[in-house]
């Protein structure tokens, strides 16, 4: 009896691992700090569904691994509809905030990330930076990764441009704009200039140092 019964404890757990590994694998590859809410949330899901699953030998085991199969469905749902929609995306994942512009800090971006500086220290301590006017940029990214630019060592008190995307998924990034002190007319001028009449067929423009990067939709 007993070794019918840890028999059976041990083929759901082995079914339930081989399952989970095949989900993961169809979710793509991610290392785990970019993970995003949806897929931590997946992933405490799935464990939860596989410890129910070796436990509960009451329950048909199809029926306890059918959820499995639900959340890998609405996976793959969900992370074709982001490929297709920035504003999907941006509801999951939300969007990166930047918490240090040229320089200075902005503290309302923090407020709003409910980020505090310990946070920021640390996370600039683990890039070997102990003094906050070496940087230039910093932005918290929606894994919640600090990405940081250092300040120009030959010549701090300059300035030193970063990447700005102006253009993602065919959609005009308003901030980005603002950042750089100009507009949708300005933009559009520089891309017919280039010979892109529709923005929507832009899958990414980004802006440094006066040049423009563009990159058209492949669809």
């Amino acid at each position: 009896m007993y070794v019918e019964l840890y028999a059976t404890i041990g083929l759901r757990t082995v079914i339930s691992y081989l399952l989970i590994l095949i989900i993961f694998r169809l979710m793509g590859k991610r290392e785990i700090g970019e993970l995003s809410i949806l897929d931590l949330v997946v992933f405490i899901m799935l464990g939860d569904i596989a410890v129910i699953a070796a436990e509960r030998q009451e329950k048909p085991f199809l029926e306890i691994l059918f959820p499995m199969l639900i959340l890998l469905v609405i996976q793959l749902l969900f992370s074709y509809i982001s490929l297709k929609s920035s504003k999907f995306r941006k509801v999951l994942d939300g969007s990166p905030s930047i918490i240090i512009n040229n320089g200075k800090i902005d503290e309302k971006a923090m407020r709003r990330q409910r980020y505090n500086f310990d946070d920021l220290l640390t996370q600039l301590r683990e890039k070997g930076i102990i003094d906050i006017n070496e940087v230039q940029f910093a932005i918290l990214e929606t894994t919640g990764k600090l990405s940081v630019i250092k300040r120009d060592n030959k010549a701090v008190s300059e300035h030193k441009e970063t990447a700005f995307p102006l253009i993602m998924d065919g959609e005009v990034q308003e901030d980005s704009l603002q950042h750089i002190g100009q507009n949708q007319f300005w933009l559009r001028q520089q891309l017919k200039k280039r010979g892109y009449e529709d923005i929507k067929k832009i899958s990414l423009c980004s802006y440094k140092n006066g040049t423009l990067y563009i990159d058209q939709s492949d669809n």
